[in-house]
């Protein structure tokens, strides 16, 4: 019987396809824990703007550390976390449209009839205001297959 060896290069590219990584259910970056890469969910309601979370007012829901600007937004999102936490478990909403996952810029964001977007960089949330009712149509059906990748 033949045995097949997969030169190294080969091997690295099964590693980086993108069918090989498991999604997590809240996009955090690879360097530490932080959802939305430490911004307040409930900010980009209450303020209608991307605010930095303060490490004194944290709080862990779905694997993810989320943090605050105060603790009134703490409390808030504690009660009801579906209600602030961004779709597509926080990743780049343009991305999953498309059929994949990316990191996001946490100042690229749109509310859109009470539901928070987040996308990858200002070129990106550009295209994605341009047609985001038929990107929008197209993550909402996307998003159960990647995350249960």
């Amino acid at each position: 019987m033949k045995r097949l060896l997969l030169n190294p290069l080969t091997w690295m590219l099964c590693l980086l396809s993108p069918g090989s990584w498991a999604v997590d259910a809240i996009y955090t970056p690879w360097y530490n824990n932080l959802a939305i890469k430490g911004y307040d969910p409930v900010a980009y309601f209450a303020e209608n703007r991307a605010v930095e979370g303060l490490a004194d007012h944290e709080y862990e829901w779905q694997g993810a550390t989320w943090r605050f600007a105060n603790a009134e937004h703490r409390q808030r999102f504690i009660e009801n976390p579906e209600a602030y936490a961004p779709q597509y478990g926080g990743y780049c909403a343009y991305a999953v449209a498309t059929d994949k996952t990316a990191g996001i810029d946490p100042s690229q964001f749109s509310v859109v009839d009470g539901k928070l977007y987040l996308n990858f960089n200002r070129r990106i949330q550009e295209r994605w205001v341009a047609e985001r009712v038929d990107f929008i149509k197209a993550a909402d059906q996307n998003w159960p297959e990647i995350r249960d990748r």
